[in-house]
């Protein structure tokens, strides 16, 4: 993963500043958090502190209450707006602990209650410094992020990450496709994105702002699709006690997302293809049709043109929605994206679960790129999930993976002298995974002996022109 040159921090790295108008409490924290390892200024007032702050890196700020001039509170006004990076812990006598609750209102992180064990600060500065750990871990992921995003190496479609060669012909796709009420297909297989796709479609279009509702096709029982989807009216059967809205109408104006639509059963795909033909719907039960404006986004992880010649899926209807198909990659046909996405998942694991996880260790990294990640984008989310929660220091490491890419991972030895060397470990002993592997492998040596000439390329190959550009496409090299 790339690095961001950031300031590093040693144990005990966080320099404390105690404020305390009383001498001989700054004086006993001073000595006590000396011992701990921390490195320690104090100051007797909180005007006193906040020009300290000003003219020096001060990591936590361990503050009074009750203080002439400006208190606790006013502090933690001050160093909301003009220092937000400091953290603040306040400490507060009996009668006090209303007032250290108002100023966590204000922002202070946490307080302590006096008289207070030596321990109990102790480990409340220890939380801390695991939060400001945290955030400079995350500020320091966010960064690198960034940098990609302004070098137009990265960028972000909803939640939708944009940064290998496929994906971004998948977003150019995408913009032109928006623009029009055109039925769209979404192929991809499980885990890969399609709702994230969809959802980018929506947010791109005229709709935006209007209702996206996404369904399940294969999620809910076949008795109950037909009413969910189109509604029905009292007493079309026996529990329908009342009229009910369908999805369809309750997506008006907007777009509805039929995700798995190779699990609709063939009478509700008569129903579908009506929608899309008539542009109306009929509720159950009902006699008359309703009018709907909703676009229909459709996606599948299966083969639909087979399961049209398996007679399992109506062929009309297949031509109906696939008017614009949009495919997207599978996340081994564009490694690019794996410690991209990896670093974009981090930032967010570490906020939700609170774990402080800056990276991968260059043996992590590896199995994650030799990995062919069936389960896609999920399986990785999924995956740096269980890593971070595992970790025990700042970087993942190969023991914290789950046990499937430990035992199912591929080793490149490099190249052999006067070849191409690989080493397949353990069950993996796929041909079609090996064969895309070792054609990859060619390509980027081809590219790289004629300097990037795809021309001359293609002639080492010994592949036409278009069939090197598509197989550049599917890979993801650039």
């Amino acid at each position: 993963m790339g690095e961001i040159a950031v300031k590093e921090m040693p144990a005990g790295f966080s320099r404390i500043l105690v404020v305390d108008d009383e001498e001989p409490m700054r004086h006993m924290l001073e000595l006590l958090l000396r011992r701990a390892g921390f490195e320690v200024r104090s100051a007797a007032s909180g005007a006193d502190a906040l020009a300290i702050v000003d003219a020096e890196p001060i990591d936590v700020v361990l503050s009074d209450v009750r203080m002439p001039g400006l208190d606790g509170l006013g502090l933690a006004d001050r160093l909301s707006a003009e220092h937000p990076e400091v953290t603040l812990v306040m400490m507060s006598a009996f009668g006090t602990v209303d007032l250290a609750l108002e100023a966590m209102r204000r922002g202070a992180y946490d307080y302590i209650s006096k008289p207070f064990k030596q321990d109990e600060v102790i480990l409340t500065l220890r939380k801390a410094e695991e939060r400001l750990r945290l955030r400079r871990d995350n500020t320091r992921l966010r960064a690198r992020l960034a940098e990609l995003e302004g070098e137009g190496k990265l960028e972000l479609l909803g939640r939708l990450l944009i940064h290998s060669a496929g994906m971004r012909q998948l977003a150019k796709t995408l913009r032109k496709v928006a623009k029009f009420e055109t039925t769209v297909l979404v192929l991809g297989e499980s885990g890969v994105g399609k709702e994230l796709v969809s959802r980018a479609l929506h947010d791109l279009g005229a709709r935006a702002g209007k209702p996206f509702i996404a369904v399940n096709c294969g999620a809910i029982p076949e008795g109950l699709l037909e009413s969910e989807l189109f509604g029905h009216v009292k007493g079309a059967f026996t529990d329908a006690s009342s009229d009910k809205l369908g999805l369809f109408e309750a997506a008006a104006g907007g777009t509805i997302f039929l995700d798995e639509i190779g699990e609709l059963p063939i009478n509700v795909q008569v129903k579908l293809l009506r929608a899309l033909q008539e542009r109306e719907i009929r509720r159950v039960g009902d006699t008359r049709a309703r009018a709907i404006d909703v676009r229909v986004v459709a996606a599948t992880s299966r083969a639909l043109e087979q399961m049209v010649e398996d007679g399992e899926f109506r062929e009309d209807l297949f031509y109906r929605l696939a008017v614009m198909p949009l495919r997207i990659p599978a996340l081994r046909e564009r490694r690019e994206d794996i410690f991209v996405l990896a670093e974009h998942f981090l930032v967010a694991i570490n906020e939700r679960l609170g774990t402080k996880v800056g990276g991968l260790d260059g043996d992590a990294q590896r199995v994650l790129l030799a990995y062919d990640w069936p389960g896609n984008v999920r399986e990785l989310e999924n995956t740096l999930e269980h890593a971070a929660v595992l970790a025990e220091g700042e970087l993942i490491g190969v023991e914290d993976l789950p046990e499937r890419l430990r035992r199912r991972r591929v080793a490149a030895d490099g190249p052999a002298e006067g070849g191409f060397a690989m080493r397949f470990l353990d069950e993996d002993l796929s041909v079609k995974r090996a064969a895309q592997r070792v054609e990859r492998e060619f390509i980027l040596r081809a590219l790289e002996q004629t300097g990037g000439n795809r021309t001359h390329a293609a002639k080492l190959l010994d592949l036409s022109h278009r069939a090197l550009i598509y197989k550049i496409r599917d890979y993801g090299v650039d």
